[in-house]
């Protein structure tokens, strides 16, 4: 890929998550889905493996007697140790991502890995994958808005209003989409495997899955290793915390003298374009269920756009040559992103509802509106949320499920200092609830962090197997940024 992904939603998009669009009483699956039992999984580069694929049943929501039973999948990757320690549950970001496509990714070393250790377990979770009984529903013809923050919020919060009433209606709980109800899943599915504890390896939203594994059935895990961490009450990201990055971004560009020179000030140029073109969006072509359409891209649309390409050092390197070339009026520059754009207004079900029910703290919404205000991205990095905020009251958690708790199993937190999703500020006020700890840093790595250096998968081995791992700082090469 040449760009990133553009919010949230659309990060997990890129992990395989297709969005709906299709008839309602069809399901997702058009063809029969595979069976249970053995196959060679494909992964990266060519390379493939025994595995096996299993299925369990859950309730669709526990709390409701009616709901119906809902059957998830996972892959298998046996160990090849002689007296395995427990499975290793892989648990995927997103939410939304489908965990068999990010072990088929460059990822997939690790999984293979990790097999000295244990059997691998690739969970994919409720909604996602061959988990997914979210039925599709009909191709919209509702004129697009303009892709203003107000234009797309209250888009956003009237579609999927009438998702939840549809999906509701053809006999879905959506309400058991959830982070504790996906958390009792990964507890039924150790008691499937037969295994008296499971360790938990995460990223992103998985890392947040994790802590409610940890908070609900902490006496069945046995360690954890975690990267890029969300907390239970970071679904949205604090706008300040994004800015603290960019300023530091815009220290690196003094590296290069013809940078600088073009860019004194990058979060300058930033606001700068993002309040042009929300006050006058852009018309650009695109196509949109394979029908070409115009969209007004606005300057929401762009901090959307930016909030996708700060993730990764390889996507954030764009930025100079993106923000003056949108400065020029030099709007083409943003034709490789026009699919990517088309997408926002789709609504999966599971990501949206799973984010809507975790939610946000009173206090910390006030503080997140608050820092909005002046920030570079606004209200933009954790789209749709907290746009959703009210959509479907029911849905929260509550303050019972944010609140943060100790933890004494020992873990083993990575982070990039460059990872622009879950700034390492963030991370470090949830790292500070794990009481038996190793952190590894990587110096300008960003939220794709496992794969970034060669050494993060020794130091996971290590790790799981039981062996002692120190707090350890790794460094990678600066970013080297464009400006053509």
């Amino acid at each position: 890929m040449t760009h990133a992904p553009l919010n949230r939603r659309n990060l997990l998009a890129a992990a395989g998550l297709a969005l709906p669009g299709l008839a309602l009483a069809q399901s997702l699956a058009q063809t029969p889905p595979p069976q249970a039992g053995p196959f060679r999984f494909k992964g990266w580069k060519g390379q493939d493996t025994d595995a096996e694929r299993g299925f369990f049943e859950v309730p669709e929501d526990r709390r409701d007697p009616k709901s119906r039973k809902i059957r998830l999948s996972y892959v298998r990757f046996a160990s090849t140790a002689a007296k395995p320690g427990p499975p290793i549950v892989y648990l995927s970001g997103g939410p939304g991502g489908v965990a068999t496509r990010a072990a088929a990714g460059p990822r997939f070393p690790i999984f293979m890995a990790l097999r000295e250790v244990a059997d691998v377990i690739v969970f994919e979770q409720r909604g996602t994958g061959l988990s997914n009984h979210i039925p599709e529903r009909p191709l919209s013809n509702r004129p697009l808005p303009d892709f203003t923050q107000a234009g797309l919020t209250a888009y956003f919060r009237e579609d999927f209003k009438s998702a939840w009433a549809d999906w509701t209606k053809a006999g879905v709980a959506m309400s058991g989409y959830n982070t504790e109800q996906n958390a009792d899943d990964i507890d039924d599915l150790r008691r499937h495997l037969g295994a008296e504890q499971v360790s938990l390896w995460g990223i992103s939203y998985g890392t947040h899955l994790a802590l409610t594994m940890l908070k609900r059935h902490g006496a069945r895990v046995s360690r954890v290793a975690l990267a890029s961490l969300e907390g239970l009450d970071q679904t949205v990201k604090r706008p300040a915390a994004v800015d603290a990055l960019l300023r530091h971004v815009d220290g690196l560009l003094a590296a290069d003298p013809a940078v600088r020179a073009a860019i004194p000030d990058l979060p300058a140029l930033m606001r700068r374009v993002h309040a042009k073109m929300e006050a006058a969006p852009v018309k650009m072509p695109a196509t949109l269920n394979g029908a070409p359409v115009e969209l007004k891209i606005g300057g929401f649309a762009i901090q959307l756009m930016t909030g996708g390409l700060i993730a990764n050092p390889q996507t954030l390197v764009m930025l100079p040559s993106l923000y003056l070339a949108l400065d020029a009026g030099r709007y083409e520059v943003l034709a490789p992103f026009m699919g990517e754009f088309a997408n926002i207004p789709g609504i999966a079900g599971m990501p949206e509802a799973t984010d809507l029910a975790s939610g946000i703290s009173p206090a910390r919404l006030a503080l997140v509106r608050r820092e909005a205000k002046t920030a570079v991205l606004g209200e933009a990095l954790n789209f749709p949320m907290p746009q959703l905020l009210g959509v479907v009251p029911e849905a929260d958690l509550g303050e019972a499920f944010r609140a943060s708790f100790r933890i004494d199993h020992p873990a083993l937190l990575i982070a990039g200092t460059l990872d622009g999703r879950t700034p390492v500020s963030e991370q470090d006020e949830v790292a500070a609830q794990f009481t038996r700890k190793a952190r590894v840093t990587v110096e300008n790595a960003g939220h794709n962090v496992f794969e970034a250096h060669p050494d993060v998968q020794g130091l996971l081995v290590r790790f799981f197997r039981g062996e002692a791992v120190a707090d350890t700082r790794l460094s990678l090469p600066p970013p080297k940024f464009q400006l053509g």
